[in-house]
């Protein structure tokens, strides 16, 4: 790590990973709400790495490292990470929440929905155990899980006047990937589960796609500049035979 790492521009996944350490501080009464709201304006006006670290030093729990380290494969085990999680809770009355981008799944997450709405995208999670839990309690609301190709879903949920979706249930994981338990009960709201490329693969298979496209066109255009070619040699033959 070099000296000026602190000065490196900060990203918006990275303001929003010390944003959630601090609504669950604040959750846990560990702030009050005037610390909160200063501290959650400093996070969203900060620049870099140096401005977002002190912000939440003083919390216990997982730290949230600002250094860009050089990252494994990417695969599953570089993705297990054991720990207690980055965020444990999800709660939406009359409102909504999201957990998405860089985070780590703790091994239970519980969310409550009433009237609301929220989302668990792990497409680009890490995860603190092989297996972890979403408990979902959702009334008149509902409540999306996102999951990535390679995980296993379960799902054991109870619906009443609604229901949970089991349509990723029976889709084999890779081996040695996270299975996902996705359990609770819905009053008059329901549980959807989606499967859905992570954003940096897709961007990545767009761009593949896109360059397959550009090189067949480049194949068309030779030919055709080829064969124009052929025409306008025989043009030019038959006019000399002409004189």
């Amino acid at each position: 790590m070099t000296d000026d790492l602190p000065e490196l521009r900060a990203s918006d996944a990275d303001r929003e990973r010390v944003a959630e350490v601090l609504r669950d501080a604040l959750a846990e009464g560990r702030l009050d709400m005037a610390e909160f709201e200063e501290r959650l304006d400093a996070t969203y006006q900060a620049r870099t790495y140096g401005e977002l670290t002190p912000i939440t030093r003083d919390l216990p729990g997982p730290a949230v490292n600002m250094a860009k380290r050089p990252t494994g494969s990417g695969g599953w085990p570089d993705r297990i990470v054991g720990g207690e999680g980055s965020s444990r809770w999800g709660v939406a009355i009359m409102g909504g929440f999201q957990r998405r981008g860089r985070w780590t799944m703790p091994r239970r997450f519980n969310t409550f929905v009433f009237w609301g709405g929220g989302e668990i995208d792990l497409r680009d999670a890490n995860f603190a155990d092989r297996e972890v839990v979403v408990n979902c309690a959702v009334i008149m609301g509902g409540m999306g899980v996102i999951v990535p190709p390679g995980v296993e879903v379960v799902v054991r949920g109870v619906g009443i006047m609604g229901g949970f979706d089991h349509g990723q249930e029976g889709v084999l994981g890779d081996p040695g990937g996270p299975r996902v338990i996705i359990q609770g009960f819905a009053f008059w709201g329901g549980v959807g589960v989606t499967r859905k490329l992570p954003k940096a693969e897709r961007q990545r298979l767009k761009e593949e796609r896109r360059q397959e496209k550009l090189e067949r066109r480049e194949g068309r255009g030779e030919l055709g500049g080829s064969d124009s070619g052929f025409h306008h040699g025989m043009h030019n033959m038959h006019k000399r035979n002409e004189d």
